[in-house]
Protein backbone atom coordinates (compact mmCIF):
# COMPACT_ATOMS: atom_id res chain seq x y z
CA UNK A 1 0.00 0.00 0.00
CA UNK A 2 2.81 2.37 0.92
CA UNK A 3 4.54 1.69 -2.41
CA UNK A 4 1.31 2.38 -4.34
CA UNK A 5 0.81 5.68 -2.52
CA UNK A 6 4.43 6.68 -3.21
CA UNK A 7 4.03 5.82 -6.90
CA UNK A 8 0.81 7.78 -7.24
CA UNK A 9 2.15 10.83 -5.41
CA UNK A 10 5.34 10.97 -7.47
CA UNK A 11 3.55 10.34 -10.77
CA UNK A 12 0.86 12.91 -9.96
CA UNK A 13 3.45 15.49 -9.00
CA UNK A 14 5.41 14.90 -12.23
CA UNK A 15 2.27 15.20 -14.36
CA UNK A 16 1.13 18.41 -12.64
CA UNK A 17 4.55 20.02 -12.93
CA UNK A 18 4.60 19.41 -16.68
CA UNK A 19 0.97 20.20 -17.37
CA UNK A 20 1.06 23.50 -15.47
CA UNK A 21 4.51 24.47 -16.76
CA UNK A 22 5.59 25.05 -13.19
CA UNK A 23 9.30 25.34 -13.97
CA UNK A 24 8.67 28.05 -16.58
CA UNK A 25 11.76 30.15 -17.13
CA UNK A 26 14.07 27.64 -15.47
CA UNK A 27 13.01 24.98 -17.95
CA UNK A 28 13.58 27.31 -20.88
CA UNK A 29 16.99 28.27 -19.55
CA UNK A 30 17.93 24.58 -19.26
CA UNK A 31 16.73 23.95 -22.80
CA UNK A 32 18.79 26.89 -24.07
CA UNK A 33 21.92 25.70 -22.33
CA UNK A 34 21.60 22.04 -23.32
CA UNK A 35 20.09 22.11 -26.79
CA UNK A 36 20.11 25.55 -28.40
CA UNK A 37 23.49 25.46 -30.07
CA UNK A 38 24.24 27.09 -33.38
CA UNK A 39 24.67 24.81 -36.37
CA UNK A 40 26.17 25.78 -39.69
CA UNK A 41 25.24 29.04 -41.34
CA UNK A 42 23.92 29.32 -44.90
CA UNK A 43 26.48 31.22 -46.93
CA UNK A 44 23.69 32.49 -49.21
CA UNK A 45 22.69 34.86 -46.43
CA UNK A 46 24.97 37.89 -46.06
CA UNK A 47 24.73 40.96 -43.89
CA UNK A 48 25.75 44.48 -44.85
CA UNK A 49 26.24 46.17 -41.54
CA UNK A 50 25.84 49.73 -40.43
CA UNK A 51 28.65 49.65 -37.92
CA UNK A 52 30.80 52.17 -36.07
CA UNK A 53 33.33 52.17 -38.89
CA UNK A 54 30.65 53.08 -41.39
CA UNK A 55 29.32 55.91 -39.24
CA UNK A 56 32.84 57.23 -38.64
CA UNK A 57 33.13 57.61 -42.41
CA UNK A 58 29.61 58.75 -43.32
CA UNK A 59 28.55 60.51 -40.15
CA UNK A 60 25.76 59.75 -37.73
CA UNK A 61 23.22 57.27 -39.07
CA UNK A 62 20.28 59.58 -38.28
CA UNK A 63 21.73 62.33 -40.48
CA UNK A 64 22.10 60.30 -43.65
CA UNK A 65 19.90 61.09 -46.62
CA UNK A 66 18.58 58.33 -48.84
CA UNK A 67 21.35 58.62 -51.42
CA UNK A 68 23.41 56.23 -49.29
CA UNK A 69 20.82 53.49 -49.74
CA UNK A 70 20.22 54.29 -53.39
CA UNK A 71 23.99 53.98 -53.99
CA UNK A 72 23.99 50.66 -52.15
CA UNK A 73 21.17 49.20 -54.27
CA UNK A 74 22.87 50.33 -57.44
CA UNK A 75 26.27 48.97 -56.34
CA UNK A 76 24.72 45.57 -55.61
CA UNK A 77 22.51 45.29 -58.70
CA UNK A 78 25.10 45.66 -61.46
CA UNK A 79 23.00 43.84 -64.06
CA UNK A 80 20.31 41.20 -64.43
CA UNK A 81 23.07 38.60 -64.27
CA UNK A 82 24.89 40.03 -61.23
CA UNK A 83 22.54 41.00 -58.45
CA UNK A 84 21.29 39.72 -55.08
CA UNK A 85 18.17 37.57 -55.08
CA UNK A 86 16.69 39.78 -52.34
CA UNK A 87 17.84 42.91 -50.55
CA UNK A 88 16.16 43.33 -47.19
CA UNK A 89 16.49 46.57 -45.26
CA UNK A 90 15.99 46.09 -41.52
CA UNK A 91 15.62 49.87 -41.26
CA UNK A 92 12.56 52.06 -40.74
CA UNK A 93 12.45 54.74 -43.42
CA UNK A 94 9.58 56.34 -41.57
CA UNK A 95 9.94 59.95 -42.60
CA UNK A 96 10.84 61.93 -45.66
CA UNK A 97 14.17 63.75 -45.57
CA UNK A 98 15.51 65.15 -48.80
CA UNK A 99 12.99 65.01 -51.63
CA UNK A 100 15.55 64.22 -54.32
CA UNK A 101 17.36 61.49 -52.39
CA UNK A 102 14.05 60.03 -51.23
CA UNK A 103 12.85 59.85 -54.80
CA UNK A 104 16.15 58.40 -56.01
CA UNK A 105 16.06 55.60 -53.46
CA UNK A 106 12.44 54.78 -54.33
CA UNK A 107 13.31 54.72 -58.02
CA UNK A 108 16.26 52.36 -57.45
CA UNK A 109 14.04 50.00 -55.48
CA UNK A 110 11.37 50.07 -58.18
CA UNK A 111 13.86 49.59 -61.00
CA UNK A 112 15.48 46.45 -59.55
CA UNK A 113 12.38 44.98 -57.90
CA UNK A 114 14.21 42.86 -55.33
CA UNK A 115 13.96 45.08 -52.25
CA UNK A 116 12.01 44.24 -49.10
CA UNK A 117 11.57 46.94 -46.46
CA UNK A 118 10.60 46.76 -42.82
CA UNK A 119 7.88 48.56 -40.93
CA UNK A 120 6.87 48.37 -37.28
CA UNK A 121 3.66 47.83 -35.40
CA UNK A 122 3.05 49.71 -32.18
CA UNK A 123 0.97 47.36 -30.06
CA UNK A 124 -1.10 48.13 -26.99
CA UNK A 125 -3.28 46.14 -24.60
CA UNK A 126 -7.00 46.25 -25.20
CA UNK A 127 -9.94 44.59 -23.46
CA UNK A 128 -12.56 43.23 -25.86
CA UNK A 129 -15.40 40.72 -25.89
CA UNK A 130 -15.06 37.32 -27.51
CA UNK A 131 -17.75 35.53 -29.48
CA UNK A 132 -19.32 34.28 -26.24
CA UNK A 133 -19.49 37.73 -24.74
CA UNK A 134 -16.63 37.16 -22.30
CA UNK A 135 -14.12 39.93 -21.65
CA UNK A 136 -10.63 39.08 -22.91
CA UNK A 137 -7.40 41.05 -22.93
CA UNK A 138 -5.70 41.47 -26.29
CA UNK A 139 -2.05 42.31 -25.77
CA UNK A 140 -1.46 42.89 -29.48
CA UNK A 141 -4.02 45.48 -30.37
CA UNK A 142 -2.59 47.72 -33.10
CA UNK A 143 -2.23 51.29 -31.92
CA UNK A 144 -0.35 52.51 -34.99
CA UNK A 145 2.04 51.41 -37.71
CA UNK A 146 5.41 53.04 -38.40
CA UNK A 147 5.59 52.78 -42.19
CA UNK A 148 8.22 53.81 -44.77
CA UNK A 149 7.49 57.03 -46.59
CA UNK A 150 4.80 56.71 -49.20
CA UNK A 151 7.01 56.58 -52.30
CA UNK A 152 8.82 53.53 -50.92
CA UNK A 153 5.62 51.77 -49.87
CA UNK A 154 4.36 51.90 -53.42
CA UNK A 155 7.40 50.19 -55.01
CA UNK A 156 8.59 47.63 -52.42
CA UNK A 157 7.28 44.67 -50.53
CA UNK A 158 6.89 45.31 -46.82
CA UNK A 159 7.17 43.14 -43.75
CA UNK A 160 6.92 44.02 -40.07
CA UNK A 161 10.16 43.81 -38.08
CA UNK A 162 8.70 43.46 -34.55
CA UNK A 163 10.68 41.07 -32.36
CA UNK A 164 8.77 38.44 -30.39
CA UNK A 165 10.45 38.35 -26.99
CA UNK A 166 9.51 35.77 -24.40
CA UNK A 167 7.38 37.37 -21.69
CA UNK A 168 9.19 35.49 -18.91
CA UNK A 169 12.82 36.29 -19.65
CA UNK A 170 12.91 38.58 -22.68
CA UNK A 171 14.78 36.08 -24.87
CA UNK A 172 13.86 35.72 -28.54
CA UNK A 173 13.15 32.09 -29.33
CA UNK A 174 10.24 32.56 -31.72
CA UNK A 175 9.25 34.72 -34.64
CA UNK A 176 5.91 35.93 -35.95
CA UNK A 177 5.48 34.74 -39.53
CA UNK A 178 2.42 36.84 -40.17
CA UNK A 179 -0.08 39.05 -38.38
CA UNK A 180 -3.77 39.27 -39.11
CA UNK A 181 -5.03 42.85 -39.12
CA UNK A 182 -8.64 43.58 -40.01
CA UNK A 183 -8.89 40.20 -41.73
CA UNK A 184 -5.77 40.78 -43.81
CA UNK A 185 -2.68 38.63 -43.34
CA UNK A 186 0.53 40.67 -43.31
CA UNK A 187 3.91 38.96 -43.57
CA UNK A 188 6.78 39.53 -41.22
CA UNK A 189 10.02 40.95 -42.61
CA UNK A 190 11.71 37.52 -42.47
CA UNK A 191 8.75 35.83 -44.17
CA UNK A 192 8.68 38.44 -46.92
CA UNK A 193 12.41 38.06 -47.59
CA UNK A 194 12.09 34.26 -47.58
CA UNK A 195 9.10 34.17 -49.96
CA UNK A 196 10.83 36.61 -52.34
CA UNK A 197 13.98 34.48 -52.35
CA UNK A 198 12.03 31.29 -53.09
CA UNK A 199 10.25 33.07 -55.92
CA UNK A 200 13.58 34.22 -57.36
CA UNK A 201 14.82 30.62 -57.54
CA UNK A 202 11.56 29.40 -59.04
CA UNK A 203 10.23 27.56 -55.99
CA UNK A 204 7.18 27.95 -53.81
CA UNK A 205 7.62 29.18 -50.27
CA UNK A 206 6.82 26.33 -47.88
CA UNK A 207 6.30 27.27 -44.24
CA UNK A 208 7.16 24.66 -41.57
CA UNK A 209 4.04 25.48 -39.55
CA UNK A 210 0.52 26.68 -40.23
CA UNK A 211 0.57 28.79 -37.10
CA UNK A 212 1.48 32.46 -37.20
CA UNK A 213 4.33 31.89 -34.77
CA UNK A 214 7.39 29.76 -35.35
CA UNK A 215 9.79 28.65 -32.63
CA UNK A 216 13.03 28.12 -34.48
CA UNK A 217 16.53 26.78 -34.04
CA UNK A 218 19.33 29.27 -34.49
CA UNK A 219 21.99 28.41 -37.07
CA UNK A 220 24.49 31.15 -36.29
CA UNK A 221 25.95 32.73 -33.19
CA UNK A 222 26.26 36.50 -32.84
CA UNK A 223 28.38 37.97 -35.66
CA UNK A 224 28.81 34.53 -37.26
CA UNK A 225 27.00 35.25 -40.52
CA UNK A 226 29.24 36.80 -43.12
CA UNK A 227 29.03 40.53 -42.48
CA UNK A 228 30.52 43.38 -44.46
CA UNK A 229 30.71 47.05 -43.55
CA UNK A 230 28.47 49.25 -45.67
CA UNK A 231 31.41 51.49 -46.60
CA UNK A 232 33.31 48.52 -48.05
CA UNK A 233 30.48 47.91 -50.49
CA UNK A 234 30.03 51.59 -51.37
CA UNK A 235 33.72 52.15 -52.11
CA UNK A 236 34.02 48.93 -54.13
CA UNK A 237 36.32 47.12 -51.71
CA UNK A 238 33.86 44.21 -51.80
CA UNK A 239 32.54 43.70 -55.36
CA UNK A 240 28.91 43.08 -56.26
CA UNK A 241 29.78 39.56 -57.44
CA UNK A 242 30.19 38.55 -53.77
CA UNK A 243 26.43 39.04 -53.29
CA UNK A 244 25.20 37.53 -56.53
CA UNK A 245 22.12 35.36 -56.02
CA UNK A 246 22.24 35.84 -52.27
CA UNK A 247 19.93 37.17 -49.62
CA UNK A 248 21.42 40.48 -48.51
CA UNK A 249 20.22 41.96 -45.22
CA UNK A 250 21.09 45.53 -44.30
CA UNK A 251 20.82 46.56 -40.67
CA UNK A 252 22.24 47.99 -37.49
CA UNK A 253 25.50 46.52 -36.20
CA UNK A 254 26.44 49.03 -33.53
CA UNK A 255 25.40 48.95 -29.88
CA UNK A 256 24.43 52.60 -29.92
CA UNK A 257 21.69 51.88 -32.47
CA UNK A 258 19.72 49.95 -29.79
CA UNK A 259 18.85 47.00 -31.99
CA UNK A 260 20.29 44.05 -30.04
CA UNK A 261 18.50 41.30 -28.13
CA UNK A 262 19.18 38.28 -25.92
CA UNK A 263 18.98 34.94 -27.72
CA UNK A 264 19.15 31.29 -26.52
CA UNK A 265 22.42 30.42 -28.28
CA UNK A 266 24.38 33.05 -26.34
CA UNK A 267 22.64 34.17 -23.15
CA UNK A 268 25.73 36.04 -21.99
CA UNK A 269 25.64 38.53 -24.85
CA UNK A 270 23.22 39.98 -27.37
CA UNK A 271 22.55 39.48 -31.04
CA UNK A 272 21.76 42.27 -33.48
CA UNK A 273 18.25 42.30 -34.89
CA UNK A 274 19.44 41.84 -38.47
CA UNK A 275 21.25 38.64 -37.38
CA UNK A 276 18.05 37.35 -35.78
CA UNK A 277 16.31 37.92 -39.12
CA UNK A 278 19.12 35.99 -40.83
CA UNK A 279 18.60 33.05 -38.44
CA UNK A 280 14.82 33.18 -38.92
CA UNK A 281 15.16 33.19 -42.70
CA UNK A 282 17.54 30.22 -42.65
CA UNK A 283 15.15 28.38 -40.32
CA UNK A 284 12.37 28.95 -42.87
CA UNK A 285 14.61 27.78 -45.70
CA UNK A 286 15.54 24.60 -43.80
CA UNK A 287 12.19 23.99 -42.09
CA UNK A 288 13.72 24.31 -38.60
CA UNK A 289 10.50 24.74 -36.72
CA UNK A 290 10.32 23.46 -33.14
CA UNK A 291 6.93 22.00 -32.24
CA UNK A 292 5.82 21.48 -28.64
CA UNK A 293 4.92 17.95 -27.64
CA UNK A 294 1.47 17.81 -26.05
CA UNK A 295 1.73 18.58 -22.34
CA UNK A 296 -0.74 15.82 -21.55
CA UNK A 297 1.30 13.25 -23.48
CA UNK A 298 4.58 14.52 -22.06
CA UNK A 299 3.15 14.43 -18.54
CA UNK A 300 1.68 10.95 -18.99
CA UNK A 301 4.92 9.43 -20.29
CA UNK A 302 6.94 11.13 -17.54
CA UNK A 303 4.50 9.83 -14.91
CA UNK A 304 4.98 6.26 -16.21
CA UNK A 305 8.76 6.59 -16.03
CA UNK A 306 8.51 7.98 -12.51
CA UNK A 307 6.34 5.02 -11.42
CA UNK A 308 8.87 2.58 -12.88
CA UNK A 309 11.67 4.47 -11.14
CA UNK A 310 9.92 4.23 -7.76
CA UNK A 311 9.26 0.50 -8.17
CA UNK A 312 12.88 -0.18 -9.17
CA UNK A 313 14.47 1.98 -6.47
CA UNK A 314 12.31 0.38 -3.79
CA UNK A 315 14.47 -2.74 -3.87
CA UNK A 316 17.92 -1.32 -4.61
CA UNK A 317 20.89 -0.42 -2.47
CA UNK A 318 22.00 3.20 -2.08
CA UNK A 319 24.72 2.89 -4.72
CA UNK A 320 22.36 1.32 -7.24
CA UNK A 321 19.69 3.93 -6.49
CA UNK A 322 22.18 6.67 -7.36
CA UNK A 323 23.22 4.88 -10.56
CA UNK A 324 19.61 4.29 -11.69
CA UNK A 325 18.44 7.84 -10.93
CA UNK A 326 21.43 9.49 -12.59
CA UNK A 327 21.10 7.17 -15.59
CA UNK A 328 17.41 8.02 -15.89
CA UNK A 329 18.13 11.76 -15.89
CA UNK A 330 20.93 11.38 -18.45
CA UNK A 331 18.80 9.10 -20.64
CA UNK A 332 15.95 11.62 -20.56
CA UNK A 333 18.26 14.43 -21.67
CA UNK A 334 19.77 12.26 -24.42
CA UNK A 335 16.33 11.34 -25.76
CA UNK A 336 15.23 14.94 -25.61
CA UNK A 337 18.31 16.04 -27.52
CA UNK A 338 17.35 13.58 -30.27
CA UNK A 339 13.79 14.91 -30.27
CA UNK A 340 15.09 18.48 -30.38
CA UNK A 341 17.17 17.72 -33.47
CA UNK A 342 14.01 16.30 -35.04
CA UNK A 343 12.11 19.49 -34.25
CA UNK A 344 10.23 18.62 -31.06
CA UNK A 345 10.31 20.30 -27.66
CA UNK A 346 9.13 18.92 -24.34
CA UNK A 347 9.77 19.64 -20.70
CA UNK A 348 13.46 19.42 -19.80
CA UNK A 349 13.68 19.53 -16.02
CA UNK A 350 10.75 17.65 -14.52
CA UNK A 351 11.98 14.08 -15.04
CA UNK A 352 15.61 14.79 -14.03
CA UNK A 353 14.38 16.70 -10.96
CA UNK A 354 11.96 13.89 -10.07
CA UNK A 355 14.76 11.35 -10.53
CA UNK A 356 16.94 13.36 -8.16
CA UNK A 357 14.12 13.71 -5.63
CA UNK A 358 13.33 9.99 -5.79
CA UNK A 359 17.02 9.22 -5.37
CA UNK A 360 17.24 11.53 -2.37
CA UNK A 361 14.07 10.00 -0.91
CA UNK A 362 15.35 6.44 -1.13
CA UNK A 363 18.83 7.38 0.06
CA UNK A 364 17.20 9.12 3.03
CA UNK A 365 14.95 6.08 3.54
CA UNK A 366 17.97 3.77 3.52
CA UNK A 367 19.67 6.09 5.98
CA UNK A 368 16.58 6.18 8.18
CA UNK A 369 16.29 2.39 8.17
CA UNK A 370 20.00 2.01 8.90
CA UNK A 371 19.71 4.56 11.69
CA UNK A 372 16.65 2.83 13.08
CA UNK A 373 18.46 -0.52 12.95
CA UNK A 374 21.46 1.09 14.59
CA UNK A 375 19.31 2.48 17.38
CA UNK A 376 17.60 -0.87 17.77
CA UNK A 377 20.94 -2.64 18.08
CA UNK A 378 22.25 0.03 20.43
CA UNK A 379 19.13 -0.29 22.53
CA UNK A 380 19.51 -4.06 22.60
CA UNK A 381 23.24 -3.89 23.44
CA UNK A 382 22.60 -1.26 26.10
CA UNK A 383 20.82 -3.92 28.09
CA UNK A 384 23.96 -6.02 28.13
CA UNK A 385 27.01 -3.79 27.87
CA UNK A 386 28.28 -0.55 29.28
CA UNK A 387 27.36 2.76 27.57
CA UNK A 388 30.95 3.28 26.43
CA UNK A 389 30.86 -0.10 24.69
CA UNK A 390 27.59 0.82 22.97
CA UNK A 391 29.22 4.07 21.83
CA UNK A 392 32.14 2.09 20.42
CA UNK A 393 29.77 -0.22 18.57
CA UNK A 394 27.98 2.81 17.12
CA UNK A 395 31.24 4.46 16.09
CA UNK A 396 32.55 1.39 14.29
CA UNK A 397 29.22 0.57 12.69
CA UNK A 398 29.35 -3.13 13.55
CA UNK A 399 25.63 -3.74 13.64
CA UNK A 400 25.20 -6.98 11.74
CA UNK A 401 23.88 -9.71 13.98
CA UNK A 402 24.98 -13.07 12.64
CA UNK A 403 25.95 -16.43 13.99
CA UNK A 404 29.61 -17.04 14.72
CA UNK A 405 32.32 -15.94 17.07
CA UNK A 406 35.97 -15.04 17.51
CA UNK A 407 38.66 -16.12 19.89
CA UNK A 408 39.52 -13.36 22.36
CA UNK A 409 41.40 -12.89 25.63
CA UNK A 410 38.70 -12.14 28.19
CA UNK A 411 37.99 -12.00 31.87
CA UNK A 412 34.83 -13.87 32.94
CA UNK A 413 32.93 -13.11 36.15
CA UNK A 414 30.24 -15.23 37.75
CA UNK A 415 28.28 -14.08 40.79
CA UNK A 416 25.63 -16.09 42.63
CA UNK A 417 23.35 -15.39 45.60
CA UNK A 418 24.15 -17.65 48.53
CA UNK A 419 21.18 -19.11 50.40
CA UNK A 420 18.69 -18.10 47.73
CA UNK A 421 17.02 -21.50 47.43
CA UNK A 422 16.23 -21.87 51.13
CA UNK A 423 15.13 -18.21 51.31
CA UNK A 424 12.71 -18.59 48.40
CA UNK A 425 11.01 -21.50 50.13
CA UNK A 426 10.11 -19.36 53.16
CA UNK A 427 8.96 -16.18 51.40
CA UNK A 428 6.07 -15.21 49.17
CA UNK A 429 6.86 -15.24 45.44
CA UNK A 430 6.45 -11.45 45.22
CA UNK A 431 8.97 -11.00 48.05
CA UNK A 432 11.43 -13.33 46.38
CA UNK A 433 11.16 -11.42 43.13
CA UNK A 434 11.66 -8.12 44.94
CA UNK A 435 14.87 -9.34 46.61
CA UNK A 436 16.12 -10.95 43.41
CA UNK A 437 15.53 -7.80 41.37
CA UNK A 438 17.35 -5.70 43.94
CA UNK A 439 20.44 -7.91 43.90
CA UNK A 440 20.42 -8.32 40.11
CA UNK A 441 20.16 -4.55 39.70
CA UNK A 442 23.25 -4.22 41.90
CA UNK A 443 25.24 -6.73 39.85
CA UNK A 444 24.11 -5.19 36.55
CA UNK A 445 24.99 -1.64 37.54
CA UNK A 446 28.41 -2.73 38.78
CA UNK A 447 29.17 -4.65 35.59
CA UNK A 448 28.14 -1.82 33.27
CA UNK A 449 29.88 0.83 35.36
CA UNK A 450 33.22 -0.87 34.79
CA UNK A 451 32.77 -1.54 31.07
CA UNK A 452 31.77 -5.17 31.22
CA UNK A 453 29.29 -7.00 29.02
CA UNK A 454 26.31 -8.47 30.84
CA UNK A 455 26.20 -11.93 29.30
CA UNK A 456 23.15 -13.42 30.96
CA UNK A 457 21.15 -14.05 34.11
CA UNK A 458 21.10 -17.71 35.14
CA UNK A 459 18.37 -17.89 37.77
CA UNK A 460 19.87 -16.03 40.74
CA UNK A 461 23.34 -15.94 39.14
CA UNK A 462 24.87 -13.39 36.79
CA UNK A 463 27.56 -13.87 34.14
CA UNK A 464 29.68 -11.03 32.74
CA UNK A 465 32.48 -10.85 30.19
CA UNK A 466 35.20 -8.18 30.02
CA UNK A 467 37.16 -7.26 26.87
CA UNK A 468 34.33 -8.24 24.53
CA UNK A 469 32.92 -7.39 22.07
CA UNK A 470 35.70 -4.76 21.84
CA UNK A 471 39.09 -4.39 23.41
CA UNK A 472 39.00 -2.81 26.87
CA UNK A 473 42.04 -1.51 28.66
CA UNK A 474 42.86 -3.14 32.03
CA UNK A 475 39.90 -5.46 31.67
CA UNK A 476 41.09 -7.97 34.30
CA UNK A 477 41.43 -5.22 36.91
CA UNK A 478 37.98 -3.90 35.96
CA UNK A 479 36.51 -7.35 36.54
CA UNK A 480 38.06 -7.29 40.03
CA UNK A 481 36.58 -3.80 40.67
CA UNK A 482 33.18 -5.07 39.56
CA UNK A 483 33.31 -8.02 41.94
CA UNK A 484 34.46 -5.79 44.81
CA UNK A 485 31.61 -3.34 44.17
CA UNK A 486 29.11 -6.21 44.11
CA UNK A 487 30.30 -7.62 47.43
CA UNK A 488 30.48 -4.20 49.10
CA UNK A 489 27.10 -3.21 47.68
CA UNK A 490 25.62 -6.49 48.93
CA UNK A 491 26.78 -5.68 52.43
CA UNK A 492 25.03 -2.29 52.26
CA UNK A 493 21.65 -3.57 51.10
CA UNK A 494 21.70 -6.71 53.24
CA UNK A 495 20.35 -4.76 56.23
CA UNK A 496 17.46 -3.37 54.13
CA UNK A 497 16.11 -6.82 53.28
CA UNK A 498 16.79 -8.15 56.76
CA UNK A 499 14.55 -5.43 58.20
CA UNK A 500 11.97 -5.76 55.44
CA UNK A 501 11.63 -9.54 55.16
CA UNK A 502 13.74 -10.93 58.00
CA UNK A 503 16.02 -12.56 55.44
CA UNK A 504 19.50 -11.73 54.25
CA UNK A 505 21.64 -13.14 51.49
CA UNK A 506 25.20 -12.72 50.28
CA UNK A 507 27.25 -13.18 47.14
CA UNK A 508 29.85 -15.64 46.01
CA UNK A 509 32.01 -14.40 43.10
CA UNK A 510 34.43 -16.20 40.81
CA UNK A 511 36.75 -14.61 38.21
CA UNK A 512 39.01 -16.20 35.65
CA UNK A 513 40.84 -14.88 32.60
CA UNK A 514 42.16 -16.41 29.42
CA UNK A 515 41.08 -17.30 25.88
CA UNK A 516 37.43 -17.87 25.01
CA UNK A 517 35.25 -17.95 21.94
CA UNK A 518 32.97 -14.90 22.00
CA UNK A 519 30.08 -14.31 19.62
CA UNK A 520 26.49 -15.09 18.73
CA UNK A 521 25.52 -18.63 19.60
CA UNK A 522 22.22 -20.21 18.60
CA UNK A 523 20.28 -20.13 15.32
CA UNK A 524 19.18 -17.47 12.83
CA UNK A 525 15.94 -16.64 14.65
CA UNK A 526 17.18 -16.96 18.23
CA UNK A 527 20.71 -16.25 19.35
CA UNK A 528 22.65 -15.14 22.43
CA UNK A 529 25.82 -13.12 22.63
CA UNK A 530 28.02 -15.11 25.00
CA UNK A 531 31.44 -16.58 25.70
CA UNK A 532 32.27 -20.27 25.77
CA UNK A 533 35.34 -22.30 26.61
CA UNK A 534 37.44 -23.61 29.47
CA UNK A 535 38.09 -20.07 30.78
CA UNK A 536 34.33 -19.63 31.25
CA UNK A 537 33.86 -23.03 32.86
CA UNK A 538 36.67 -22.37 35.35
CA UNK A 539 35.16 -19.01 36.35
CA UNK A 540 31.82 -20.74 36.98
CA UNK A 541 33.52 -23.39 39.14
CA UNK A 542 35.37 -20.71 41.15
CA UNK A 543 32.08 -18.95 41.87
CA UNK A 544 30.39 -22.17 43.00
CA UNK A 545 33.23 -22.80 45.49
CA UNK A 546 33.40 -19.22 46.81
CA UNK A 547 31.92 -18.76 50.31
CA UNK A 548 29.41 -16.07 51.07
CA UNK A 549 30.67 -12.49 50.36
CA UNK A 550 33.93 -13.87 48.98
CA UNK A 551 35.70 -13.28 45.69
CA UNK A 552 37.67 -16.21 44.31
CA UNK A 553 40.14 -15.55 41.52
CA UNK A 554 42.39 -17.87 39.58
CA UNK A 555 46.16 -17.65 39.64
CA UNK A 556 46.08 -16.27 36.08
CA UNK A 557 43.98 -13.35 37.32
CA UNK A 558 46.11 -12.85 40.42
CA UNK A 559 49.33 -12.62 38.40
CA UNK A 560 47.89 -9.73 36.34
CA UNK A 561 46.53 -7.65 39.23
CA UNK A 562 48.69 -8.70 42.23
CA UNK A 563 50.27 -5.25 42.48
CA UNK A 564 46.97 -3.51 43.10
CA UNK A 565 45.00 -5.92 45.26
CA UNK A 566 45.42 -7.76 48.49
CA UNK A 567 44.54 -11.42 48.48
CA UNK A 568 44.90 -14.52 50.59
CA UNK A 569 46.13 -17.68 48.99
CA UNK A 570 43.46 -20.34 49.37
CA UNK A 571 45.57 -22.99 47.70
CA UNK A 572 44.89 -25.49 45.00
CA UNK A 573 41.37 -26.76 45.03
CA UNK A 574 39.73 -29.36 42.81
CA UNK A 575 37.08 -28.07 40.47
CA UNK A 576 34.23 -30.14 39.13
CA UNK A 577 34.86 -31.23 35.56
CA UNK A 578 38.60 -30.58 35.69
CA UNK A 579 41.20 -33.28 36.19
CA UNK A 580 43.76 -30.89 37.61
CA UNK A 581 43.14 -28.50 40.47
CA UNK A 582 43.33 -24.70 40.20
CA UNK A 583 45.31 -22.51 42.58
CA UNK A 584 42.88 -19.99 44.03
CA UNK A 585 43.17 -16.64 45.78
CA UNK A 586 40.55 -14.82 47.85
CA UNK A 587 40.47 -11.04 47.30
CA UNK A 588 40.60 -9.03 50.52
CA UNK A 589 41.18 -5.53 49.24
CA UNK A 590 41.51 -3.39 46.08
CA UNK A 591 43.97 -0.57 45.51
CA UNK A 592 44.84 1.80 42.67
CA UNK A 593 45.88 0.11 39.48
CA UNK A 594 48.83 1.16 37.35
CA UNK A 595 48.64 -0.26 33.85
CA UNK A 596 51.77 -1.48 32.08
CA UNK A 597 51.44 1.44 29.61
CA UNK A 598 51.95 3.92 32.47
CA UNK A 599 55.05 2.25 33.80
Amino acid sequence: MKKIVTCLLCAGLAFCLIYTGAFGTADKAAEDMLFHHAGSIDTRIKIIKIDDRTMNRLGDFADWNRDVYADLVEKLCVSEEVRPAVIGFDILFSSEKDADSDARFAKACEEHGNVVLGFSYVFTKEVTSDENGHLVENGMAVQEKVMPYEALCEVTELGFVNALMDEDDGIIRSSLLYFVEDGTRTKSFSSAVYSNYMESVGKAAVYPTEKNTMTFRYSGNPEEYENISLVDVLDGTVPAEAFDGCIVLVGAYAKGMMDAYFVPVDRSGQMYGVEIHANTIQALMEGKNLANVSKALDGFLTALIVIALVIICERLSVTKVVIVCVSTAVFKLAVQFMLFTLGYMCNVLVLPVMAVLIGIYYIALHYYKATAAKRSIEKAFSKYVAPQVVAEIAKNGTYELKLGGEKREVAVLFVDIRGFTSMSESLEPEQVVDILNGYLALTTESILRHGGTLDKFIGDATMAVFNAPFDTEDYVYKAILTAWDIVQGGNRIEKEYLEKYGKSVGFGVGINCGPAVVGNIGCDFRMDYTAIGDTVNTAARLESNAPRNTIYISEAVYMQVKDCITADAVGEIPLKGKTKGVFVYSVTGVGDYKSPKEE
